[in-house]
Formats: structure tokens, C-alpha cells, sequence
């Protein structure tokens, strides 16, 4: 085995003071050697980046560490003095954040960013730094390296952006490499290329990688060794392979379980009650037992101890202690789980679809030296779609592609440049001004991120009924305020959380107010627009377990926008995927997820992670990004990224060629005109 490179031994840092400081980081411990990746697991409020940024030293003003130690290489780095700890950091330890933007600087270029740590850490200047630069864009895999360096943040795509994160990363060739959440905002095709590009650097360089996330298939296919964290605390550790194998810590088995997949679609998700404890208060017992299904009596009046069962393995669970687990008579099997009920579908006197037809959104751009000559996006090119009564349809796609401008036109938010939108047989594109506001109550909208989409100065409750009062509905004061409990329990939250602002619920919490916002006018459709791409696994599981329910009872129509394809196999009937404004291919999730026609939708199923890392499946991997919709390529949209393109691909845009009843594509590789012509008389 290699030497250990860093040490983390009873790591303790509170944030506040007093009774009640928050206890961030709790007692941690583990090791990393030379080469090896770590993954720290856990759902969002555990504490794995504070123990990173811990490890660093750069806690917010009010954090600090009360106990511990961090030693990289034997060397204590919590006795350093600030002026040592600077060489450290972005030197012998460098940190990839999980937003680059907000840690990019937006007035420096991409060059001056990545010099400013050469010149820190190497003491490059000038010409030599110029060249260090374009040997680490090209390093990181970022095309025309020359004009990239003298680009900003902004003219960058997220992929682009993670990229030269690492870049600045790896300027002062560091030993250690902590990745936190470095593709959670990120697409599956790009995600697969960062994941690929960090194992190519860590096999060239030697480095040891301390990964951050809360994704299971990105920790499958990245890690060597596995720790999860709760409450501030590492509850079980082990080789990778032996953790995916058998999870011991019920918390683990619980994460498993509440991931979707296509075998889980005839029963709802199992969901780990509760959200994570506060952690400004002292334990009596274990952390978990509030939530834990498997809890017994000392679970809750006595701490577990760390049980260790090998040289890096262990789990801190009463259930491991060859006395308590023996006296309480538990199997170390995976529980049974309790997953909610559902309802049968019930029968609606309002069979009204949604039929979207040759729908196009084509936004103006200026160009030109003096800004005069308008350009067009064409965010939205020619799209037909049909959402039937009850039903799900997924539309999938990278971001940049047109999804969320369909979902907002679909809204007539904007208007559309061409096309029409049918709900049932009133023409929505054909209203407006009072007629179209009216039929807004049926066709209702998700949005991504639920804290900016609710004003701030609002109470949950006047942020429920605002839809409400403005579509004249849900009667007097006294009626609309029994409308609002109810919405508040169909949800799965209070009637006391009417009277509470956003910022004080959590990330799952705040979608289910924006889920009973949309239900309060009683709609039959609701575009959802990447609803569960910022939430942990297990707070996924609840609202896709109450999307699931509310279809089931009320007979709602889905519109599903997201690139989370494990979601789709789930919650979807039929999946559209989206490339560059238009179909490119539509069909049952068994058709398209199992037997995928176009190449588009090929790579992006292969570069989902999944939990089975060591399968054989054939990684089909996306040169580029997604080109601009102001210019797209001729011929077919995709041939430029396309590892099966034809020489016709680049003149002629392919035809819709019908390969079942229900499973439709536009690929030349399917175009039966054009196979016969190429066929000999």
C-alpha cells in the first residue's frame, strides 16, 4: 500500500459559540493515500464540505476548529501559521468549488485567472506562465486553447467553466484534489467528460482525489474507497465494491432504496423520513434514529461507537455491536421498507390533452458593428409533441437545447414565433389578454430553483393563493383558507407552515409550496422543469412519491423537463429528446431508454453513471458542446458531435422515419428513401 498522504484524525469545527454553536464537523477521521480517491457521501447538510473546507482552513468568519488534527504528510496543517497555510492551499492542496461561476472572477480572463496561481505557487511570469496556460487549457481539454485564455467567465459554458476550475486547480500542481460536487449542474454528457478528464489527471499526475457528492453512480464509477457522513459525523466506511455490495448503516440502505429506476416503476420510492437533525444541539443517542426504520431502544439514549470490521472498514450502528445487535434480534439484512400508499388512477370527466404543432420560438439578437442587424435564436425549431390526459412525457435534452423555452411557450411565456398549442380543442396560441389569462388555471408550471421562483417578502400562504385570487377561485376568505390547509397536507407539510417566509424551509420543502402553488387553480397540466435536479436523493424520492400520488388522484398531465434519465425510467410513459430546438426522437421510456435509435440519445444514456461501474457498456463519448441555435450546422444538427456521421448528414435534415407505432426518429441511419437509393437496381 501507499504511503498516506493526509490524515484526518477527530476533526471538530463548530460554527457560533456557546450552548447552541452548530456542530458542522463532529469527531471525523479517515486517510487517503497517494494516488487513491476518497468519495464523502451524504445528502446536502451532513457537513462534507465544511470538512473540506475545514482540512483548508477557509471557514466562514464565524467557524473554527476546536479539535483535531489534519496532517498531510505527517505534518500538522492546523498548527501552520496563515502565512505556511497559503503555500498549502492551491498548492499541495487544491479545491474544485461546486459552482464555477460564483468562484470564477467575472472582470479577469480565463489566462489571468490560471496565472494568478502559476505566479503564486511556481512564480511564473509573463511568456512562461503565458505558455503554462495553454498547456493546462489544453490539458483540461478545452479546444482553441489561444482564444480561450483571453475569454471571460461568461462566454464560457458550464462544462467549459468546470474545466478551467481544474485548470486554476492543477497551476500549482497539488498532491491532493478536493472535488466538491464538481457536476452536480452539469448535463450527463458533459458530466461524463469531467468525471473522465479527472481520472485521466489523476492517473498522469499521481494525485489523490478527495471527492465531495451526494450522486451514488458518480461515487461508483470515481472511487476506490467510500465514506458516508451524517449529522456531522462518518458513519460507515469501506472499499467501494463492499459498500455497493452490501451497505451496512441503515442510512446507506435507505439512499439505495430511494433511488429511481425502471424496476421500481410499479411501486413508490422508499423514502427516509424527516430531513437531517439540526445540528446546534447535544445527541443523547444515535443521530440516524429519529429516521431509522431498524431503530431499537439504546438507539436513542446511548451514541453507537465506530465498529470497525478491517483496516478501512466500519460502521458507527448499534446493529454491528456484537452485543447490542444480538440483544435486540435484528437481521444485518436490509429492511423491510414502509413506502406510502397510492391510489388506483380514478376516471376524470375532462379527457383534455395538450398537442403541441410545429411550435417555433425564435428570439432576436443583435449584431453587427452598430447592433442594428437582428439575428435569431431558434431556442424552439419546429416542435410537435403530444402530452395525453394523465399521462407523463419526458423531455430530455443537454441544457442550451430548448426544453425550458417549450415548457414557457407551452404557457404562451413568451409568445411563439410560429405554431400552435391545443389544450383539448381550444387553440391557446390563438387567446389572449383575459381569455388566455382564464386558461392558465389549467395548464400550470414547476419551476427549477423554488427559492428564486417566490417572493422572499411573502408568506407561504399568500404565495399559495396568489393564483387563487387572481383566477377568481377557491370562494370566500373562510373557504380559501380550508383550500390552503388542504393544498398544505396534500403536499405532505403543515397548515402552521402558512405562516412561515421560504427562506425557512428546506430545498425539498420549498418545491412542495411551489407544487401546492400550481395545484391551487386546480390545473390538468403542469410543465415541471427540472424539479428535483438540486435535491439529494432522498428528498427526491418524496417529491417524485407526491408527483406520482397527486397524477394518480387528481388524473394530472406531466410535462417533464430534465436530464436525470433515472428519473425518467421512473416517472415517465413516453420520453421526447430534445437536441438543438427540435425531436430527434420520441417513443415508450421501454423504446427509448432500452432501445435507443438515434445517436444523440445513445451517448447521453451511456454516460449516465450508474451503480453496476464495472459493467462493460460502451461509452460513447460527445466531442464539443451543444453549437450555437443562432447558427446551426447544415444538413442534419447533430453530424458535427455525431460518431456515426454520414457525408449526406451535413446536407440534408433528416425526415421522420416511424419504427413503431409509438416509436418515432430523425436519423438518416433509418431513412428508408434513402437506404433504397443507395442500394444497387
Amino acid at each position: 500500500m501507499s504511503s498516506t498522504l493526509l490524515s484526518v484524525t477527530g476533526l471538530q469545527t463548530r460554527l457560533g459559540t456557546g450552548r447552541r454553536a452548530v456542530r458542522a464537523v463532529d469527531g471525523v477521521s479517515f486517510h487517503l493515500q497517494a494516488g487513491e480517491t476518497l468519495a464523502l457521501l451524504g445528502e446536502s447538510g451532513c457537513g462534507k464540505s465544511m470538512t473540506a473546507l475545514s482540512i483548508l482552513r477557509l471557514l466562514p468568519p464565524a467557524g473554527h476548529i476546536v479539535g483535531g488534527q489534519v496532517r498531510l504528510h505527517g505534518e500538522d496543517l492546523l498548527a501552520l501559521p496563515e502565512a505556511a497555510m497559503r503555500g498549502v492551499r492551491g498548492g499541495r492542496i487544491a479545491m474544485i468549488f461546486q459552482e464555477p461561476m460564483s468562484s470564477l472572477n467575472p472582470v479577469l480572463t480565463v489566462g489571468q485567472q490560471i496565472s494568478e496561481s502559476l505566479h503564486r505557487h511556481q512564480g511564473l511570469r509573463r511568456a512562461r506562465a503565458s505558455r503554462q496556460v495553454l498547456e493546462l487549457l489544453d490539458a483540461v481539454g478545452i479546444p482553441d486553447a489561444r482564444l480561450r485564455r483571453d475569454a471571460y467567465p461568461h462566454q464560457l459554458s458550464g462544462g467549459m467553466k468546470q474545466r478551467v476550475m481544474i485548470a486554476i486547480a492543477l497551476a500549482g500542481n497539488p498532491e491532493l484534489l478536493i472535488a466538491d460536487e464538481p457536476t452536480t449542474a452539469l448535463d450527463v454528457t458533459i458530466q461524463a467528460q469531467v468525471l473522465e478528464l479527472l481520472r485521466e489527471l489523476q492517473r498522469d499526475r499521481g494525485m489523490a482525489l478527495l471527492l465531495i457528492s451526494h450522486d451514488l453512480g458518480v461515487v461508483a464509477g470515481m472511487a476506490d474507497r467510500v465514506a458516508v457522513m451524517y449529522a456531522g459525523q462518518i458513519v460507515e466506511q469501506g472499499w467501494r465494491t463492499d459498500f455497493f455490495a452490501a451497505p451496512r448503516h441503515p442510512y446507506s440502505q435507505r439512499l439505495f432504496e430511494a433511488l429511481p429506476d425502471l424496476h421500481k416503476r410499479d411501486r413508490p420510492l422508499s423514502q427516509i423520513p424527516g430531513t437531517v437533525p439540526s445540528l446546534d444541539q447535544a445527541f443523547a443517542g444515535c443521530r440516524f434514529a429519529p429516521r431509522c426504520t431498524r431503530a431499537f431502544d439504546p438507539c436513542f439514549h446511548q451514541p453507537p461507537g465506530w465498529i470497525a470490521s478491517g483496516e478501512v472498514q466500519g460502521v458507527r450502528c448499534h446493529l454491528a455491536d456484537p452485543v447490542l445487535g444480538m440483544a435486540a434480534g435484528h437481521e444485518q439484512s436490509a429492511p423491510e421498507m414502509v413506502h406510502p400508499s397510492s391510489t388506483p388512477v380514478p376516471t376524470h370527466e375532462d379527457p383534455r390533452d395538450l398537442r403541441v404543432i410545429d411550435l417555433k420560438v425564435y428570439i432576436p439578437v443583435a449584431s453587427g458593428l452598430f447592433r442594428r442587424a437582428p439575428e435569431q435564436v431558434r431556442a424552439v425549431d419546429g416542435v410537435r409533441l403530444d402530452v395525453p390526459a394523465g399521462e407523463t412525457l419526458a423531455l430530455v435534452g443537454e441544457s442550451g437545447c430548448g426544453k425550458t423555452t417549450l415548457g414557457k411557450a407551452i404557457l404562451q411565456l413568451p409568445r411563439p414565433t410560429a405554431g400552435r398549442v391545443y389544450f383539448g380543442d381550444l387553440e391557446l396560441t390563438a387567446l389572449g389578454g383575459e381569455a388566455l389569462r382564464r386558461q392558465r388555471a389549467h395548464v400550470q408550471m414547476i419551476f427549477q430553483d423554488p427559492l428564486s421562483a417566490m417572493n422572499p417578502r411573502l408568506r407561504v400562504r399568500d404565495i399559495v393563493a396568489e393564483g387563487m385570487r387572481a383566477q377568481g377561485i377557491g370562494g370566500n376568505r373562510a373557504r380559501r383558507e380550508a383550500r390552503l390547509r388542504e393544498l398544505m397536507e396534500q403536499v405532505g407539510l403543515r397548515p402552521e407552515h402558512l405562516d412561515r417566509y421560504p427562506h425557512e424551509f428546506s430545498g425539498g420543502q420549498r418545491q412542495r409550496i411551489c407544487i401546492a402553488r400550481a395545484l391551487a387553480v386546480n390545473p390538468r397540466i403542469i410543465v415541471c422543469d427540472e424539479p428535483t435536479s438540486a435535491l439529494d436523493v432522498s428528498v427526491q424520492a418524496q417529491i417524485l412519491n407526491l408527483l406520482k400520488q397527486l397524477q394518480q388522484e387528481l388524473g394530472l398531465s406531466y410535462l417533464f423537463i430534465t436530464h436525470n434519465l433515472s428519473v425518467v425510467a421512473y416517472l415517465a410513459h413516453r420520453v421526447a429528446v430534445m437536441y438543438l430546438g427540435r425531436i430527434v426522437e420520441e417513443g415508450t421510456v421501454t423504446e427509448v431508454l432500452e432501445q435507443p435509435a438515434h445517436p444523440y440519445t445513445r451517448a447521453l444514456l451511456s454516460a449516465v453513471p450508474r451503480l453496476d461501474a464495472a459493467s462493460d457498456r460502451e461509452l460513447i463519448r460527445l466531442e464539443g458542446d451543444l453549437p450555437s441555435p443562432v447558427h446551426p450546422p447544415t444538413g442534419c444538427h447533430f453530424h458535427p458531435r455525431c460518431p456515426r456521421a454520414m457525408d449526406i448528414c451535413r446536407i440534408t435534415y433528416p425526415v421522420v422515419s416511424e419504427l413503431s407505432a409509438t416509436h418515432r426518429v430523425r436519423c438518416l441511419l433509418y431513412d428508408q428513401d434513402l437506404a433504397r437509393a443507395k442500394s444497387p437496381a
